[in-house]
Order: structure tokens, then C-alpha cells, then sequence
């Protein structure tokens, strides 16, 4: 699936859709040094080093590292800081902390148990200074649990080559279908986490000054956003 992930997202699209988003809010927080947690195939991770930031690109799968690093190359950054790390032991492997951590691409409902996450959040919340950013997004999922599925295709997975959407749609399980147009098919399980509890989350954790944002915009309607943004601080 590494292989296919850069088609489901197209960069190029993805980059023009976010518009300077992420590297605003940065920016906003004086951010220098960003551990990306998250960073599948490198888009933010890579992005993020060309704007200037201190990137260390950290993900579950080896698989997924090395396509980070074969892209790194591919646009000059092959010194690119990676590590891989699991979410609920975080610590164990990072040991310096950041001004910023991202969890971006709905990568935070790979955790299925409410435990997993708060546990995971806690570990967050240790490796950033104080004053430091968690940047962490997820699909519109009380939307799809609550009028059924529907996308814009237009902000996140703006790939033209593959079709994403769901084949199971429960309160604690959603299975989405990527097809491509070579006919190969896989399946993603995540978690449907409403918005409310993973805001409850980050405040039981310690986090404060929480701003949400759908489809990058402060100002929006709850059933129009195809995704949200949860802006943390410590």
C-alpha cells in the first residue's frame, strides 16, 4: 500500500488545497523544531522541511518509511530525521521534545480503543515544550455516522487514479475501499471518533486552548466539513 499512497493523495492537489495551512499555524506558535507522527509517504514531513522547519518524520510502518526517505531523496532532503515509533510508547523512543507534533491524513483513528488513545495523547503531550502545538486531524466522522458518507474530493485524498469509500460503517468500525484504476484493492479499518471525544481527550490530557477548524477554515458548517482540525496547546 506504501507504494499506491502517493496516487491516493497527489501532492501537487494536496499542497494547492492546504494552501499554506499547516506552515500558518506554525508559524503562529513560533514553531521551529516538528515531530511528525504520522508521516505515511513524507507529504508533510517533506513539505514542512522546505518551508524551514527542523522536520523528524516518525511512522508505525517500515514500509512507510522508506518511501518517506525515497521521496526525501527525490527532493534533495536524504539527511531527513526518521524514526520509527509506536503511539503508545512514544517516550521510548524520542527523548528530546518539540515544539510541534502532527498527526495529520485521519492517521489518529488507526487507535481503536478509548485506553489506546488516551494513553497515546499522554505520550504526546511528553515529548512537546511547554507552549508546544499538537496539530491532529481525523475525518468528519459524526457526519458519516450520523447522515451516511460523502466527500468533496477535494481537500485530503485528491487522487484521480484511485476511488475511496466506505464498505462498513458502524459506530466503532468504518472499512474504507481504495480502488484503483489497475483494479487493485485494498482495505483500511479505522476508528469513527466523534469530534466532542477526541476534544475530551486532549483536555483530559493537559491540553488547553483548543481551536477547530474543518476543511481548514475556522468558521464552518458541521455538516459540510469533509474533515477536522483540532489545534492543541500545552
Amino acid at each position: 500500500m506504501a507504494k499506491k499512497w502517493d496516487k491516493v493523495i497527489d501532492w501537487e492537489a494536496r499542497k494547492k488545497s492546504e494552501n499554506g495551512f499547516f506552515k500558518n499555524i506554525l508559524d503562529k506558535h513560533q514553531v521551529k523544531n516538528v515531530l511528525d507522527i504520522a508521516c505515511g509517504t513524507g507529504f508533510h514531513s517533506i513539505h514542512l522541511t522546505q518551508q524551514g522547519f527542523n522536520v523528524t518524520a516518525a511512522d508505525g510502518s517500515e514500509d512507510m518509511l522508506k518511501q518517506t526517505k525515497d521521496n526525501a531523496r527525490l527532493f534533495g532532503f536524504d539527511n531527513l530525521q526518521m524514526e520509527k515509533v509506536d503511539w503508545l510508547y512514544i517516550t521510548d523512543t524520542i527523548k528530546e521534545e518539540f515544539d510541534a507534533v502532527i498527526c495529520l491524513g485521519n492517521s489518529i483513528t488507526h487507535l481503536f480503543y478509548e485506553n489506546y488513545y488516551r494513553k497515546a495523547i499522554k505520550e504526546i503531550f511528553k515529548v512537546l515544550k511547554k507552549g508546544g502545538v499538537f496539530i491532529v486531524d481525523q475525518r468528519n466522522y459524526d457526519v458519516i455516522l450520523d447522515e451516511g458518507f460523502q466527500s468533496k474530493h477535494k481537500y485530503y485524498y485528491c487522487g484521480e487514479e484511485v476511488k475511496v469509500e466506505p464498505v462498513v460503517i458502524q459506530n466503532d468500525l468504518i472499512v474504507f475501499t481504495y480502488k484503483f484504476n489497475d483494479n487493485e484493492r485494498y482495505y483500511l479499518s479505522l476508528h469513527p471518533i466523534r469530534k466532542d471525544n477526541l476534544t475530551a481527550y486532549l483536555l483530559d490530557a493537559g491540553f488547553k486552548n483548543i481551536d477547530i477548524y474543518g476543511d481548514f477554515k475556522k468558521n464552518f458548517l458541521r455538516n459540510e466539513a469533509d474533515f477536522i482540525i483540532q489545534v492543541a496547546v500545552k
